[in-house]
Formats: structure tokens, C-alpha cells, sequence
């Protein structure tokens, strides 16, 4: 299997860079169409577990759209063949004293590139 094939690389980057401005913009409808629509998608945020896409939507449009702005602090894409891809950022919150994490996987559907699995956590603050 080839790792990091640079056109698929190139694609899942573009497609982690429009998750992440729509993350921080609060852009919700785009925020959906990110996701895979199955229930067998699942996001575990800070304090959530949402298994499937519903309610991964139903979580994206109650949530409050302030204190999204967060800076980038490493990003890692890994590509496996033509389909398959991870995409893992360190962040922190504008403000905040502690980073956090975001792990994502990815898949190549017939509409495009889809998160099929995410991951948020913080870390505890330097002390």
C-alpha cells in the first residue's frame, strides 16, 4: 500500500483546511457535509459521545458559535492508498491555557472525502 501518495495528500489537505475554517467560522451546514452520513459515523468531543451522524448534527447545530477561534499548533496527515487517510492537529484555544487534540479519519465516498470517526480532547494546563 502506498503512504502519502502527493494528489491524495493534497486532497485530504484541502479538505481538512475547509473543515477547519468552517470549524472556526462556525459554518455548520458545511461542518455537516463533512461528516459521512451513517450511523455508524461517530465524534467523541470534550464532554460527548455522538454515535452517528444525526446526532453529531443535532450536537453541531445546538452548539454555541462563540469561542471557536483556535490557533493551529501541528498537523499530521497520513494517506493510505487512494481512500483511506488520518488527520490528527494539536490546537489551542484562543485565550486558553491548555491545547488540545483533534484526531480524524477519512474516507473517499462517492460525494467526496467524509469524516468517519473524530476525536477531541484537551490536555490539562501546564502547571
Amino acid at each position: 500500500m502506498d503512504v502519502n501518495i502527493p494528489s491524495v495528500l493534497q486532497e485530504v489537505q484541502a479538505a481538512s483546511d475547509r473543515y477547519e475554517a468552517a470549524l472556526v467560522s462556525n459554518e455548520v451546514a458545511v461542518l455537516d457535509a463533512l461528516f459521512h452520513d451513517s450511523e455508524h459515523t461517530l465524534r467523541y468531543g470534550v464532554g460527548e459521545n455522538l454515535y452517528g451522524y444525526a446526532a453529531i448534527q443535532a450536537f453541531r447545530a445546538a452548539r454555541p458559535a462563540t469561542g471557536l477561534a483556535r490557533t493551529v499548533l501541528r498537523t499530521c496527515i497520513t494517506t493510505y492508498g487512494h481512500d483511506f487517510a488520518t488527520v490528527n492537529i494539536e490546537f489551542q484555544r484562543v485565550g486558553a491555557s491548555r491545547s488540545g487534540r483533534q484526531s480524524q479519519t477519512w474516507l473517499r465516498t462517492a460525494a467526496g472525502w467524509k469524516v468517519v470517526c473524530a476525536h477531541v480532547s484537551l490536555l490539562e494546563a501546564a502547571a
